[in-house]
């Protein structure tokens, strides 16, 4: 089981949409369910990465799903409510609010119990620090042992799904970028892929081939930045501003390449916007490479960087596989899914993918996932200069009335898909966006409980997630 949502085509029923895999290198399924009289029976007892999906849909369309674990809102705060007219169903009761002068959801368990002593409860959040995106982090815990944790989410949750609605299907690739800025150019691949499939258009060789490198620069920036963060967390100052002066420079050869340090305005459905001039990219990526050979180097052999990571959040396999984690967090803890290599789209079918896999699944397994990652993107992008094949860049792309379809990318943060449907003259009716940091978010939990206060700050960056990709 992939993900799943809800589809209203026009004078019709509500539709339960389930994305799923039965195997990892077979397309993905769409399984359709109709809810009776706006009820549904729910899958997570079965599938519990659907907790989070199947409350979505419950907050934003009305639909109750009987036998819910945890039947709550998630992407309502307490006290909010969805305009009716927005919903597709049944308009939703308002949360329940808070107690006045108390900003804590309403639903968190209760703690006690003569092994716990003096449990606190401590909400952090929603502002943090600095530029750090919004979020509330509750705390139950008892000196420096935390007991429970609750992430409570969604404060900017933009209604970017719904933006996308009666646009035409080539602007809808501008929102796509912009639903995580860093992660731009994968929304945007993941995007075209999926009005492609709905056109039935295939595109180019040397776009396919461009989107590679494309896709791999994103990779290699976030990369980065990520080892960069890390090391803010575990005070290893030298390689924080290694890290991000590595990001830095990375970013100055999109913005040369595409005139966009974050690849944006390059991609459209059918191909590419405009030709990339690889001249002078594979030797300005050759001395980064150089250069991040030993900045690996000392990541792996500075003793009090790797005393904080190490067993530092860990998140089983089965666990992992349980609450849908994905990208490099689901590869450090065992797993060795990425669609590049299972379901490859773009160029990648013709090159060589060497998947990092790592079992500890703890923040030093995360780490070492992302650095052998960034290893085989430079490899990659290498291999697609040298594979880079003449001719046009761009074919014609419509989409039919009715036509519906799916798009993937392995984004740096792990598996995103789009689901689109068109309406009666071609626009866009309904857009689905898949998250991975929406998928992440939902497994994180589970390493913080019976975890310490010290250790927080370095597990949250070993993740990686943003709040914007989750939020949307």
């Amino acid at each position: 089981m992939r993900f799943a949502y809800v589809w209203l085509p026009d004078a019709a029923a509500p539709e339960l949409r389930y994305v799923v895999n039965r195997s990892p290198c077979e397309p993905p399924e769409t399984w359709r369910c109709a809810p009776r009289d706006g009820k549904a029976p729910s899958l997570t007892p079965l599938a519990p990465l659907l907790s989070w999906y199947e409350r979505e849909i419950a907050d934003l369309s009305g639909i109750v799903f009987e036998g819910h674990p945890q039947p709550v809102p998630l992407l309502l705060l307490p006290g909010a409510q969805v305009d009716a007219s927005l919903q597709q169903v049944a308009p939703r009761p308002p949360a329940p609010e808070a107690p006045r002068g108390d900003p804590l959801p309403y639903h968190l368990p209760s703690v006690a119990g003569p092994d716990f002593g003096d449990v606190q409860r401590l909400p952090f959040g929603p502002i943090r620090a600095d530029v750090v995106e919004s979020a509330q982090f509750v705390f139950l815990y008892t000196g420096e042992a935390i007991l429970h944790y609750h992430p409570q989410l969604f404060f900017k949750h933009r209604g970017m799904e719904r933006r996308f609605e009666g646009k035409p299907p080539a602007l809808g690739v501008i929102l796509a970028e912009r639903v995580s800025g860093v992660g731009s150019l994968a929304h945007a691949l993941a995007y075209c892929q999926a009005i492609e499939a709905a056109a039935g258009c295939a595109i180019p060789p040397r776009a396919a081939m461009a989107r590679v490198i494309l896709a791999e620069l994103e990779r290699l920036y976030n990369h980065l930045h990520f080892l960069g963060q890390l090391c803010h967390t575990t005070t290893l100052k030298v390689g924080e501003a290694e890290g991000k002066y590595l990001e830095e420079r990375v970013k100055q050869i999109n913005a040369r390449l595409t005139g966009n340090r974050f690849l944006r305005n390059v991609l459209a459905p059918g191909g590419l916007r405009t030709d990339l001039q690889l001249n002078g990219l594979a030797p300005a990526l050759a001395a980064i490479r150089a250069e991040f050979a030993g900045y690996a180097r000392m990541l792996e052999s500075s003793t009090p960087h790797l005393d904080r990571l190490i067993t530092t959040g860990v998140l089983s396999e089965q666990v992992a596989r349980d609450q849908g984690a994905t990208g490099p967090v689901e590869r450090a803890s065992g797993s060795a899914r990425d669609l590049r290599r299972d379901l490859p789209y773009a160029g990648y079918a013709g090159l060589p993918i060497d998947v990092a896999q790592r079992t500890a699944g703890d923040a030093h397994a995360r780490q070492q996932v992302r650095i052998a990652e960034i290893e085989a993107s430079f490899t990659l992008i290498g291999l697609a200069i040298e594979a880079m094949p003449a001719g046009e860049t761009r074919t014609a792309c419509r989409v039919d009335a009715g036509a519906e379809g799916l798009g993937w990318a392995e984004s740096p943060r792990g598996a995103l898909y789009y689901a689109v449907h068109a309406d009666a003259e071609g626009r866009l009716a309904r857009v689905k966006i898949k998250s991975p940091s929406f998928s992440n978010w939902r497994a994180f939990p589970f390493t913080v409980h019976d975890s310490n206060m010290m250790d927080y700050a370095i597990n949250e960056a070993s993740f990686g997630s943003t709040m914007a990709g989750c939020d949307r």
